[in-house]
C-alpha cells in the first residue's frame, strides 16, 4: 500500500525530578515564578506522531513515506528510520532550525511541567501534495502538525482525490471549527480518542451522529484501556483491548493503534480484525518506554494476535504476504 504519513517528527526529552513540584512553589508568588529543578535522570528518544506511525507501519511490513520538515539535528534519526524501513525522501531539511522537540519534567507524583519547541515543524506548511515526487498515493495520514499545514493538506487531498485518515488530536485546540469541519467532512477515516471526539463536537457544532457519519469509510474512537469503537457501514464494531504483559508509559500508544488499523485495511481485512490489529500494535508500545522502542517481526505479531484472539477464529486472516 502506498502510504504517505504527515505530521510531527520530533525528539522527546524526558526528565525525572526526585521530589514534588508543589513543595517548591509558593502559592502567594505564582504571579512571578522563577524556579529550577535538579533532575536525576534524562533520556532523549525518537518521537513525533508521524514518525511513530511510520515506524510501526514499517514493522508491519509496509514501506511508508514520511512527509514533514526536520532540522539540522535530524541526520542520525533519518538514518535510523531508513534502516527500519521508513522512506524519508519526502522529509525536508530546514538547516537553520532544530527538529521539533518536546521537553517534559515529571515529579514523583506524576505531575509534569512541559514545553514544546516547534522548530522546523512550522515550515511543514511549505510542503505540498502537488509535488510531482509524490506520485500515486493509496492513503494519506494527516496527523498533528503545524496547523496551517494540516488545513492545507486536507484541502489538497480533497482537490486531488486522495483518500486520507484525519487525526487532528492534539491540534484540535489550535484549529478553528470551520477548519475542523472541512478536514472531517472530506476524510476517508477519522481517528480520535473519546476526549478529542467531545472536543470536535464542541468546536464544530456537529452532533455526535453527524461526526460519526462524516467520514467516507469509518469513524474510530479509541477508549484507552477499554479498547475502541469503530463506526462503519452503519454498524458499531466494539474492539477489545489487548492486556499488556507489563505497563510502562502510554506515549505513542495511539499512534501505534493507527498503524495497526491501517495495516489491516491494507490487507483488505474487515473492521473487526483491522481494529484488533490496532489494539495489539498499541499494546506493544504500552509495554516499553518510548514510542519507538518496540520491535517484532511480522510472524511474531501474527502469533501473538492468534493467541490473543484464538476464540475469534482468525486462522486465515493473515494469509496475505507480508508486503
Amino acid at each position: 500500500m502506498n502510504i504517505v504519513v504527515t505530521g510531527s517528527i520530533a525528539y522527546d526529552y524526558l526528565m525525572s525530578f526526585p521530589g514534588r513540584f508543589v513543595e517548591h512553589l509558593l502559592p502567594d508568588q505564582l504571579h512571578h515564578i522563577s524556579v529550577s529543578f535538579l533532575v536525576d535522570e534524562m533520556r532523549r528518544q525518537r518521537g513525533g506522531c508521524a514518525a511513530n506511525i511510520a515506524y510501526t507501519l514499517a514493522l508491519l511490513g509496509e514501506r511508508p513515506r514520511l512527509m514533514g520538515t526536520v532540522g539540522q539535528d535530524f541526520g542520525a534519526y533519518r538514518s535510523w528510520l531508513e534502516a527500519q524501513g521508513v522512506d524519508t525522501s519526502l522529509t525536508h531539511d530546514e538547516l537553520d532550525l532544530f527538529t521539533a522537540s518536546f521537553f517534559v519534567n515529571t515529579d514523583q507524583d506524576g505531575n509534569q511541567i512541559a514545553s514544546f519547541y516547534t522548530g522546523a515543524m512550522t515550515r511543514a506548511r511549505n510542503l505540498s501534495f502537488h509535488d510531482p515526487r509524490i506520485g500515486p498515493v493509496d492513503l494519506v495520514v494527516i496527523s498533528p502538525n503545524d496547523p496551517e499545514a494540516m488545513v492545507k493538506y486536507a484541502a489538497e487531498c480533497q482537490a486531488l482525490g486522495l483518500p486520507y485518515l484525519y487525526d487532528p488530536s492534539q491540534q484540535i485546540i489550535r484549529l478553528s471549527g470551520d477548519d475542523l469541519r472541512a478536514g472531517l467532512e472530506g476524510c476517508a477515516l477519522l481517528v480520535v480518542n473519546q476526549y478529542e471526539f467531545e472536543m470536535l463536537h464542541e468546536k464544530t457544532g456537529l452532533s455526535a451522529e453527524e461526526i460519526r457519519a462524516a467520514p467516507q469509510q469509518a469513524c474510530v474512537i479509541t477508549l484507552g484501556p477499554e479498547g475502541a469503537h469503530i463506526w462503519a457501514d452503519g454498524e458499531l464494531h466494539a474492539i477489545p483491548p489487548v492486556p499488556p504483559t507489563r505497563l510502562d508509559e502510554p506515549t505513542g500508544v495511539g499512534d501505534a493503534f493507527r498503524a495497526g488499523l491501517i495495516k489491516g485495511l491494507a490487507l483488505g481485512l474487515d473492521w473487526g480484525i483491522a481494529g484488533r490489529m490496532g489494539a495489539l500494535a498499541a499494546t506493544y508500545v504500552l509495554e516499553l518506554p518510548g514510542p519507538q522502542s518496540h520491535r517484532y517481526t511480522w510472524d511474531q505479531f501474527v502469533a501473538r494476535f492468534r493467541t490473543q484472539f484464538d476464540s475469534f477464529a482468525f486462522t486465515t486472516a493473515f494469509s496475505a504476504p507480508l508486503r
